[in-house]
């Protein structure tokens, strides 16, 4: 089938049997859920990891939890990503006795994965930021906990901004592997399209033309928060 036969039957499937409904409203709808929750869980999850591995290791408690902390990122970090999905939703749910739909579960695996990654470009952060903002806030009479939450972090988050874009972009593209425990993001359902044929070419292409639309929108978005930080910055 030439080029034009092939576009013919996309059109078919995409346009006129309302396939673009499913891809934007299901599919998309999902890519960004797991995408911007897991992000979120990693941002979150990921700089108390970080806050645990930069504090001081005088006492017994910041060393245990400091080890905790480096085992979990070694798993994450050190096995795939569709293996922890395996793991979780065929193995450690049934083990627990819960149900969890795949959609949760993509979230949820995501989420841990992602802490991982943002733990140590949060650690990367706080490392930038000068030493003398902490013993500022400790002078101050802030608690450690307090001076880190409302001093340091906010200014190592204007660091790794650009980081956390890349890791958001990753994390778009990562949901392509979710379809492994039958959750649905843009790849399953242009995967559906071209089974209706079984004719792939266009669908695959079209899929690609919307994973870069998005990268490209991340990035933009991304560029405005840089460059709305550097005016704040720049009017203090």
């Amino acid at each position: 089938m030439d080029f034009a036969g092939k576009f013919k039957v996309f059109w078919e499937l995409f346009i006129e049997r309302g396939g673009w409904e499913r891809v934007l409203k299901v599919g998309l709808v999902n890519t960004l859920l797991i995408a911007v929750l897991g992000l979120l869980i990693g941002i979150v999850l990921g700089t108390l990891i970080a806050a645990v591995k930069v504090m001081p290791k005088y006492k017994l408690l910041p060393r245990i939890l400091d080890k905790i902390c480096t085992v979990y990122v070694g798993f994450f970090r050190g096995t795939p990503l569709v293996v922890q999905l395996l793991i979780t939703y065929y193995v450690l749910w049934p083990l627990m006795g819960v149900t969890i739909t795949s959609l949760n579960t993509s979230i949820i695996v995501f989420g841990l994965n992602s802490a991982a990654y943002v733990s140590e470009i949060m650690r990367g952060g706080l490392l930038s930021v000068d030493g003398g903002q902490m013993e500022a806030g400790r002078a101050l009479g802030l608690s450690y906990g307090t001076t880190m939450l409302k001093i340091v972090i906010p200014q190592a988050i204007k660091n790794i901004l650009p980081t956390l874009g890349n890791e958001f972009i990753a994390l778009i593209k990562d949901t392509s592997v979710v379809s492994f425990i039958a959750a649905i993001d843009l790849t399953k359902t242009f995967t559906e399209i071209g089974n209706v044929r079984y004719e792939y070419f266009m669908p695959y292409l079209a899929m690609a033309v919307f994973y870069i639309i998005l990268v490209f929108l991340i990035s933009c978005g991304v560029k405005a928060m840089e460059r709305s930080l550097r005016k704040s910055d720049r009017s203090h």
